[in-house]
């Protein structure tokens, strides 16, 4: 069912229960690009549902890949995506632009897919995306070979006219998985070796997939490196519960005295899981309990109760790790303690501007925030009103208010609340299945 533009979303004296969460995004868009390159077929379970995933399928379908979806073989889960590859630089040109909706993971990693194939390919994108710099894509990209023009200020549309590429070594000034995976495509079809060196350690999850498919790939500390001209073999692959969406819940309960919330199957990830250690910080409960390997990737059991509520400071060195659940950690500071970010003006460039628009909205609802150049803070003074909150077209800062919603004492209007079905269309009925709010209603339209 299609979410609601406005959802009211109502109080609650606790979060408890235990349920599955949608697919990981970040790993679905990289299963999809990688199938679409490899010989044969591959079949992907649990691939995430929401908008963006779906763009990456689109773009790739654009480019020759065959993708059909059949059903799953559990009942609950969502249907199989299946995908005919077409082989290393055997994607085909194609008849119009490659539309990536909101996602700005497809634009920059299928950048670094078309880069090495000799065809013109523009990457656009919505509203919000087209606002979106992409500078730090086309250097690496041209570096290799590739011609790469932008709009102005370096945004969407972005054109590439690929080619034969050749490898380097790549140090980028400003950590981004993104940008790594973009550098490390074309690096698969590049001649020669490609390098990337890290700044700081970001999520690894192209380095797991790509050996998954057949690559080898050659990883110390932060320098990742692969040579090119590797050929991809169609796999079955199963994508593990994201984490960024287990993150709402996480800190509902983390933040509600009472609370119980037990997340099934979701990946544990180390370069994603830095999320339970700031939640413990803050004085949550949490058991992490590691009960199989997806293709490289740790799965179990994540359990979160609430404890106690005390001051959490994110620095610099953190940001990366945690740089999705950043808007909802925000929201962690209405209901005791505060919360002190630094270091993330990366915030700004995303769906929205996450920094200005996420403390507009807390204050909206009533909370102590501050905004500032590369951060926040948010401090508790007294329960939130609630009130009405615009999400600005930005999924996770839609979820972020309804999870400070709460902790509020009356009902909040949340504006923008399709946002959602971006990464998670199914979130206002499971908020409203955890929620135990004495017998009151719940999130509605």
């Amino acid at each position: 069912m299609p979410v609601a533009d406005r959802v009211d979303v109502s109080p609650a004296l606790r979060v408890a229960g235990v349920l599955r969460v949608p697919g990981d995004k970040s790993i679905s868009h990289r299963y999809a690009l990688l199938a679409a390159i490899a010989d044969g077929r591959s079949v992907i379970a649990n691939y995430a549902p929401g908008a963006d995933c779906a763009s990456t399928l689109t773009c790739v379908a654009a480019l020759g890949a065959t993708i059909s979806r059949t059903a799953s073989r559990e009942a609950t889960d969502p249907p199989l995506v299946t995908i005919d590859g077409r082989g290393v630089r055997g994607l085909r040109s194609p008849a119009a632009p490659l539309d990536c909706g909101n996602s700005g993971s497809t634009m920059r990693m299928l950048a670094g897919l078309v880069a090495a194939h000799p065809f013109l390919s523009t990457l656009v994108g919505d509203a919000s995306l087209s606002r979106r710099p992409m500078r730090r894509i086309i250097g690496p990209l041209a570096q290799m070979g590739a011609a790469v023009t932008a709009g102005p200020g370096d945004r969407p549309p972005v054109t590439i006219r690929g080619g034969d590429l050749r490898g380097i070594q790549f140090a980028p000034e400003t950590p981004s998985a993104q940008v790594k995976s973009a550098v490390l495509l074309a690096g698969l079809q590049a001649s020669g070796e490609t390098v990337v060196i890290e700044p700081a350690s970001t999520r690894d999850h192209t380095e797991r997939a790509l050996p998954t498919f057949g690559a080898e790939v050659t990883v110390s500390g932060r320098r990742i490196g692969l040579r090119g001209g590797q050929r991809l073999a169609g796999r079955e692959v199963r994508v593990p519960g994201d984490i960024s969406s287990a993150a709402f819940w996480a800190v509902a309960a983390a933040a509600l005295p009472g609370s119980d919330v037990t997340i099934t199957q979701v990946g544990l990830n180390p370069s994603r899981a830095a999320l339970i250690d700031v939640l413990k910080r803050y004085g949550a409960v949490i058991e992490a309990t590691i009960e199989d390997e997806w293709h490289g990737e740790p799965v179990g059991r994540l359990r979160v109760r609430h404890g106690a509520a005390g001051n959490l400071v994110i620095e610099p060195n953190e940001v990366p790790e945690v740089i999705d659940e950043l808007p909802v950690l925000g929201a962690l500071g209405t209901f005791g303690g505060s919360v002190t970010v630094s270091g993330a003006g990366e915030l700004r460039v995303k769906e929205s501007d996450r920094i200005a628009e996420l403390i507009a909205g807390l204050r909206a609802m009533g909370a102590d925030a501050e905004e500032r150049a590369d951060g926040f803070q948010v401090r508790r003074s007294a329960r939130l009103a609630g009130g009405t909150v615009h999400a600005r077209h930005d999924h996770r800062l839609a979820m972020a208010f309804a999870v400070a919603a709460l902790g509020a004492s009356g009902p909040t209007h949340i504006e923008g609340a399709d946002a959602v079905a971006v990464s998670y269309p199914s979130f206002f009925d499971d908020l409203n299945t955890l929620a135990d709010r004495g017998g009151s209603s719940g999130a509605r339209a």
